[in-house]
């Protein structure tokens, strides 16, 4: 989103930090969960280990996914050349 809604596609952007940490956990918990649980639900396996499955792979995966959302800001409030 632009600073000012007026402004032209080249007004610069306001500058903010990633998510929290916390934050990228739980998104990525979930989209853990939606990947394996049709997989382990097939397996019989109960639906706690899926749930902890999900959350250890949130856990794994929050802070790759943190440093790729700091890099998109950086690069996004980047000026092109």
């Amino acid at each position: 989103m632009n600073a000012d809604p007026g402004a032209g596609p080249g007004a610069p952007r306001l500058r903010r930090d990633p998510r929290p940490y916390v934050v990228h956990v739980a998104v990525d918990a979930l989209i853990g969960f939606c990947v394996t649980a049709f997989l382990l639900w097939l397996f019989d396996v109960p639906l706690w280990a899926m749930i902890v499955t999900a959350w250890v792979l949130g856990l794994a995966a929050a802070p790759f996914t943190r440093r790729w959302e700091q890099r998109q800001l950086d690069e996004r409030d980047t000026p092109a050349s």
